[in-house]
């Protein structure tokens, strides 16, 4: 069963933010807060009915206004007209009497809260399924990196054996050749030297 939705609402900078979320913490990731603004006390969960019916209508979305403003929530709000001039002004609160907010808010139809709580949730599977999605296209490409790697590690390793048992063949060859040479010198050097002193007894 999708979890129900729960609207919040904060402020940051120069604009109010609503959000139907889960929870708190689900509330907080999508405002991109680095601290716990609900303990703090400048964040809460309401129930202005407003506010609650566009934050069902996109659940997961981030909805904003003007800082100290009373108009809807949108997802592209507009800045405040009067920055600057209003420092030290409290806020101005909505007119709406707390009793008649609350007792409206629990006119909220069920069906349309658990139809935007599955669409929170539909959306939050699309994002898994994106991110799964991302994870095995880097998986691939490590694969991918890895047989390459491979392939010219088994490459350089074949040529380096193939230049080994060359250069062996070449040295057996080199000490064969020095073999039949040093043969060759022995050959010679007697057969000069008979050749010699055959010279040498007939100038006698």
């Amino acid at each position: 069963m999708p979890k129900k939705l729960k609207t919040y609402q904060t402020s940051l900078g120069f604009y109010d933010q609503a959000i139907a979320a889960p929870s708190m913490k689900a509330a907080l990731q999508a405002w991109g807060a680095s601290s716990n603004l609900f303990h703090q006390g400048v964040a809460k969960e309401t129930d202005d009915p407003d506010i609650v019916a566009a934050t069902m209508a996109k659940p997961g979305v981030v909805l904003r206004r003007p800082v100290g403003s009373d108009g809807p929530f949108t997802e592209s709000a507009e800045l405040p007209a009067d920055l600057g001039e209003g420092e030290g002004k409290p806020r101005r609160r909505s007119k709406r009497p707390a009793k008649t907010a609350k007792k409206t808010s629990r006119k909220i139809d069920d069906q349309a809260a658990r139809k935007a709580a599955a669409a929170f949730e539909k959306e939050e599977r699309r994002r898994e399924a994106e991110r799964r999605k991302e994870e095995a296209a880097r998986a691939r490409e490590r694969a991918r990196r890895q047989q390459a790697v491979a392939a010219a590690e088994a490459a350089l390793d074949e040529a380096r054996r193939e230049h080994a048992a060359r250069a062996e063949k070449i040295e057996s060859e080199r000490a064969a050749l020095d073999e039949r040479a040093e043969a060759e010198q022995g050959r010679w050097d007697k057969q000069r030297r008979k050749l010699e002193e055959a010279l040498r007894r007939a100038r006698e």
